[in-house]
């Protein structure tokens, strides 16, 4: 690979600060802390999402000065600057969580606006909270500069002093305390223990919920540095990290390598292999897709089902297995798991990463697990011996939906529809008793245009898990799961009920199937009768006209194609 010259690292810098005509914009960065020096350094800028929002991003400040360090060390002269972040965990179940999926495309439009406007060479993005990370991704694949991602890491798990069962708490643990509450199982002491301890500090949430499966993901890409997806958020590790993801965005410039480099198809294979052994979130589906958009690389969810049938979920971690984050972290983070899984054949080894080695030399000096360990199961005893992720469709969902099935809630289903126009009257249905064994959940007008925004469902469905009915209902919704959630759930339905998708047209009573092996989501009444229903409905009023909502609504494209804001647009 051949270096590049120190002129050639400034291919965007030098339009804005080169010449006696760009006077004006030095002027500006002096007090910023340029020195004339700095000027004939690439620009490497640092996309920080911290915030006091949320604990998942609380401490990235301090990860972004790292980076600066890093980058300054290595010849370039960095720039910290901020996008947004909010707190799925905060605003779950609320009016406010509709704002969530849309963050991702502000966060991804924020830093592309900074980094295009500043004339950014290069950047490092550092993300804590759910939507950082495939909002971070995003922007570096539209932009196509050299970039690095950094994610911000894992929370340590809650304790509760003199606790008998010595649990491991996080987040999911208070949303599933609420319906065991509200179910008499637990003391109103013990509620409000499990409130006030289940989060100690800093970090995302504890276990391979959204943050650690995307964080995952993008190490499988290749756009993060070796192990960055497994560390804690506070520790050496992670700020080591940062340093060395500021200096490896320089030596990307020299060495002339871009993300859409690396972000090919096999990469995007690599990744989904990667989060199915892990066991990770849906939502990994709907951002894979949005970040191949971006790369302008083809991926549907058909080729989840065809990775799927041939890769088994290998790690019992939570929502659905025992074990945090943290856990995996103190035996070697997932490179263990990723060499496994390339001696397998089931990686492409071959994939460019962001350190300009092939995925396979980055694995090369890779050791084993501990023998003793517990947490990522072996191949010839696997969890699940295919995917969990399972794309279901359908005359309920003829464009596909996303089905979350461990198999320890069975691969099928059937009862009858009870359905909810909004999360919040499923939810208080379920905690009042209003919804029994036998029922299929239908939540819908939740969809990305419909909600708007595309909800997650924890609290209804850790509602479910706290009432004891994990095993004796279902749960089908056009909005998505938060990564914490487990039971047998389905979301992403599409067409979505907004637009007249069948989901729109099921009443209460309806028989509905839902069969995993089979692939199938059915919806048991006649042909003639679904036509007749399509004929009767009558598209809802849009919730939102003005504002980011309404925008959003407007411009977003189906669950099934990533949910989108910039693919069909009339210029």
């Amino acid at each position: 690979m051949k270096t590049k010259s120190a002129d050639s690292l400034r291919p965007f810098s030098s339009i804005l600060v080169d010449g006696p005509e760009r006077a004006a914009a030095r002027a500006m960065l002096y007090p910023v802390g340029f020195t004339e020096e700095d000027f004939s350094k690439p620009i490497i800028g640092i996309a920080s999402t911290w915030s006091n929002v949320t604990p998942c991003n609380m401490h990235i400040d301090k990860l972004a000065i790292e980076a600066e360090k890093g980058a300054n060390e290595n010849g370039g002269k960095a720039i910290i600057f901020n996008t947004i972040t909010i707190s799925d965990g905060i605003s779950m179940g609320s009016e406010g969580m509709k704002y969530s999926l849309v963050s991702r495309e502000v966060i991804a439009d924020s830093i592309e606006t900074v980094v295009g406007c500043a004339g950014m060479d290069g950047y490092v993005a550092i993300g804590g909270c759910d939507k950082n990370m495939p909002g971070a991704l995003i922007s570096i694949a539209r932009m196509n500069r050299p970039a690095v991602f950094v994610y911000g890491g894992t929370i340590l798990p809650g304790c509760i002093t003199g606790d008998p069962q010595q649990r491991k708490l996080d987040v999911v643990s208070v949303f599933e305390a609420i319906g065991a509450h509200a179910n008499d199982k637990i003391s109103d002491a013990d509620f409000k223990a499990v409130e006030q301890c289940a989060i100690p500090g800093a970090g995302s949430c504890g276990g391979m919920y959204t943050a650690n499966t995307m964080a995952s993901a993008i190490e499988a890409l290749g756009m993060s540095l070796p192990n960055s997806s497994a560390q804690n958020a506070v520790s050496p590790a992670k700020m080591d990290d940062c340093r060395r993801a500021g200096a490896a965005v320089v030596d990307m410039l020299r060495k002339g390598i871009c993300p859409r480099d690396i972000l090919t198809k096999k990469a995007f294979e690599n990744a989904i292999t990667v989060v199915i052994a892990l066991g990770g979130s849906t939502n990994a589906v709907l951002h894979l897709l949005a970040i191949a958009h971006a790369a302008k690389v083809k991926l549907t969810i058909d080729d989840f089902t065809r990775i799927g049938k041939r890769v088994p979920v290998l790690a019992d971690l939570k929502p659905s297995g025992k074990h945090l984050m943290s856990e995996l972290v103190a035996i070697g983070g997932i490179r263990p798991l990723m060499k496994t899984l390339l001696d397998k054949g089931l990686l492409h080894g071959e994939c460019l990463t962001v350190t300009g080695e092939t995925m396979a030399e980055t694995l090369a000096s890779t050791q084993p697990y501990p023998e003793w360990q517990t947490i990522i199961q072996p191949f010839d005893k696997p969890i699940k011996r295919n995917s969990h992720l399972v794309i279901l469709r359908g005359n309920l969902a003829p464009e596909g939906a996303v089905a979350k099935i461990s198999g320890k809630e069975g691969l099928r289903f059937q009862g009858k529809a009870i359905v909810f126009e909004s999360e919040e009257k499923a939810l208080k249905a379920i905690l009042n008793g209003t919804v029994k064994a036998g029922h299929v959940i239908v939540i819908r007008t939740e969809g990305p245009k419909g909600g708007p925004g595309m909800r997650e469902m924890l609290s209804p469905t850790s509602a479910i898990m706290g009432k004891g009915l994990g095993k004796e209902v279902a749960l089908i919704t056009d909005g998505r799961f938060s990564g914490g959630s487990h039971g047998f759930v389905v979301g992403h339905v599409t067409p979505e009920a907004y637009v007249g998708g069948p989901i729109a047209l099921v009443k209460n009573g309806d028989p509905i199937t839902i069969d995993a092996e089979k692939r199938e989501m059915t919806l048991g009444i006649s042909a003639a009768e679904l036509k007749k229903r399509k004929k009767a409905w009558k598209k809802p009023a849009p919730r939102y006209t003005r504002g980011v909502l309404a925008k959003y609504a407007a411009h977003v494209t189906s669950a099934s194609e990533g949910a989108v804001t910039d693919a069909d647009l009339k210029l």
